[in-house]
């Protein structure tokens, strides 16, 4: 590859109209991390930035040939995988990258675009946690995730948090991302097989602001095919959110947006994210 060309990321995930989350989201955020991204459409969503109305999912063949068309084009130096519709589309993204088993991925399930939608299904959380899961350099996913994708079919005792975080780990997901948004702050804990490495806390805003998980994902995955190591690269993501965070904006009548191009149009030089360079794993306050 040409020393002038960005780095590649190519993700998968559904369209989503308002720029708020899914592949509109990542490509904004690969853009504004200096990374050219390319897309992978498994299904598009009829919404505004209130609510999700309608998720139509592609055939999982057509999945498959809009990845490799890309991939016997151009030197990907990532992955993002976001959401998917069916089995039969996370089985399809699964196959294709196990053809690339030394390209970083990252995982960023999200099944909670309509709560009676078939992204909640059993089958869905099983493809995931069966055949992605384990190909995974680092799994971003809330509480709640981590416990369906630890125990898809839910017929057993759902396991606690930390049980489902080692279960994962053992599966060969390399790095986890757990993600917790309380009350008044957001906590962002980073685990691998060596136990906790970092966790990262700071305020939550007032507002309902969409596509964190997503631009979070797309972040991490930018820096890593910049050639960070993962700690650092969810380091440095957080940081980025952080401040798309800060400068939110509300194009509707619904949730917030992250602004991911913030530096664009910064006028004074913004506070960084506390002290979180130089804490120590489990210290960081932001």
């Amino acid at each position: 590859m040409p020393s002038d060309t960005p780095p590649i990321v190519l993700t998968f995930g559904l369209s989503d109209p308002t720029g708020a989350s899914g592949l509109q989201a990542d490509l904004m955020t690969l853009a504004s991390m200096g990374c050219h991204g390319v897309s992978v459409l498994t299904g598009y969503t009829v919404r505004d930035s209130a609510s999700c109305d309608e998720v139509t999912g592609l055939d999982p063949e057509v999945v498959a040939t809009q990845a490799r068309m890309l991939l016997e084009d151009m030197p990907i130096a990532a992955f993002k995988v976001g959401a998917a519709t069916r089995a039969e589309v996370v089985s399809a993204i699964a196959e294709v990258v196990a053809d690339y088993d030394d390209i970083p991925l990252i995982l960023a399930p999200d099944f909670t675009l309509d709560d009676e939608h078939v992204l909640a299904a059993d089958e869905l959380r099983e493809a995931i946690a069966d055949l992605l899961a384990p190909q995974t350099t680092l799994l971003v996913a809330d509480h709640a995730t981590l416990l369906a994708l630890a125990q898809p079919d839910g017929d057993a005792e759902a396991p606690s948090l930390d049980a489902a975080i080692s279960h994962l780990l053992s599966q060969g997901c390399e790095y986890i991302l757990s993600t917790e948004t309380g009350t008044h702050r957001l906590v962002n804990t980073l685990f691998s097989d060596d136990g906790q490495l970092r966790q990262d806390m700071w305020d939550r805003g007032p507002h309902r602001i969409m596509g964190l998980t997503d631009t979070l994902g797309a972040a991490i995955a930018a820096l890593l095919a910049n050639g960070q190591d993962p700690a650092e690269a969810v380091r440095e993501a957080q940081e980025y959110l952080y401040q798309a965070m800060r400068s939110a904006f509300r194009p509707g009548m619904g949730a917030y947006l992250p602004d991911r191009f913030f530096w664009a149009r910064s006028s004074e030089e913004d506070t960084p994210l506390g002290s979180a360079k130089d804490a120590p794993p489990g210290e960081a306050r932001h």
